[in-house]
């Protein structure tokens, strides 16, 4: 046995992913696979974010400066802040593992969605804090008064990925405005945006106005889904610059990487259209796929992500099983409860209708073996 392990990590439990593209071509014998289990943008990276990334290669030998400084301007100028009111991360769970250092200790508390983003619940064990699990309701929503019941003077953090993962469900405004005035002396409430811009911008608190106004808020974004960058690794988040402060402190230097960050810069100064673009593509084919869903008897909640939520007749790992069979990735959902239900990420359309092609195959094959 190693020896020297940090005692918290004992109880943390190791992210498992899924089988890889590679991975599936191999045991399955395939020669292409869709990849549609981890919300990736099959969309992007977008043109003028791969020129940019492209030029950086030649200076990989020199730390990040100029555009480090640049994305956060043009961040602050996006969200109506000044700079020191943004700080960057390696992709948004580096940005959550910060904040998790900035802010927690032994004997904390911190309160999650029992079926939302893993990474909340082990980020905070990690650092010796009390991991408080509230589920969602039977509609697969959080309902933040459920939240309110459990605040003690021991929480430290109340993570909020919204809209949710893996449901695509949205808490409603109204009800964080109420949460916010809730909050203990000494507590934060984080904001996990991720899929904030593939959600009706009309059900989304006004994150920011909570930070100006002086509440404990802090918001996270991510360029890693409706900007097609996650393998450029950039999150940042918003908060008061004395928060910012902190968070720098505590955050490694240089931590994000030269390609990504010019692959940002473009997105928002020249790619907005290619975005928005397939942006609203990707929201069509969300619509059009739980239409087809339903019709093949699932039951289908009105995600708000780059995503499908359902439930089906069937065991949810014998779907994907079949589907894998077929070079098809998705994420059964199984380990947050949800034992028949699926999520799938939107691909491109084409993608999209070969995946409903392959799902009525597989279902039709699992109700003949429930008839024999």
């Amino acid at each position: 046995m190693v020896k020297g392990i940090r005692k918290q990590a004992y109880e943390c439990e190791k992210y498992v992913s899924g089988k890889s593209m590679d991975e599936v071509m191999r045991d399955y014998g395939l020669e292409k696979v869709i990849k549609l289990g981890s919300n990736e943008n099959q969309y992007g990276p977008y043109e003028n974010a791969k020129k940019a990334m492209a030029e950086e290669i030649g200076l990989l030998n020199i730390y990040p400066e100029r555009n480090y400084i640049h994305l956060k301007e043009l961040l602050a100028e996006k969200f109506g802040v000044e700079s020191d009111w943004i700080s960057l991360g390696h992709g948004a769970g580096n940005v959550l593992d910060s904040i998790a250092k900035t802010l927690l200790e032994d004997g904390d508390e911190v309160i999650v969605p029992q079926q939302s983003y893993r990474l909340y619940r082990e980020i905070s064990k990690i650092m010796g804090a009390k991991v408080v699990e509230v589920s969602l309701t039977d509609k697969y929503e959080i309902d933040m008064k459920d939240f309110a019941k459990v605040l003690s003077d021991k929480t430290k953090i109340v993570w909020l990925c919204n809209p949710n993962n893996p449901t695509g469900s949205v808490v409603p405004k109204e009800d964080i405005d109420w949460f916010v005035d809730q909050l203990p002396e000494n507590c934060w409430l984080i904001i996990d945006e991720a899929y904030a811009e593939f959600a009706d911008q009309e059900l989304l608190p006004d994150t920011v106005k909570y930070i100006k106004e002086g509440k404990n808020v802090i918001g996270i974004r991510t360029f890693s889904k409706y900007y097609g960058l996650a393998g450029g690794r950039i999150g940042y988040l918003i908060a008061n610059p004395e928060l910012i402060n902190w968070y720098d402190t505590v955050s490694e230097p240089f931590n994000a990487n030269r390609i990504g960050l010019a692959g940002a810069c473009a997105l928002l100064e020249k790619d907005q259209e290619n975005c928005e673009k397939y942006c609203e593509i990707m929201k069509a084919d969300r619509e059009m796929m739980n239409k087809k869903l339903t019709e093949m008897g699932c039951d289908c909640y009105p995600s708000q992500a780059n995503f499908v939520f359902f439930s089906t007749p069937y065991n949810a790992d014998d779907v994907a099983e079949l589907l894998l069979r077929k070079g098809i990735i998705v994420r059964p959902c199984g380990g947050w409860g949800y034992d028949k239900h699926i999520r799938i990420s939107i691909g491109t359309t084409e993608q999209n209708k070969e995946v409903l092609k392959e799902l009525e195959a597989a279902f039709k094959e699992l109700s003949e073996k429930e008839g024999e």
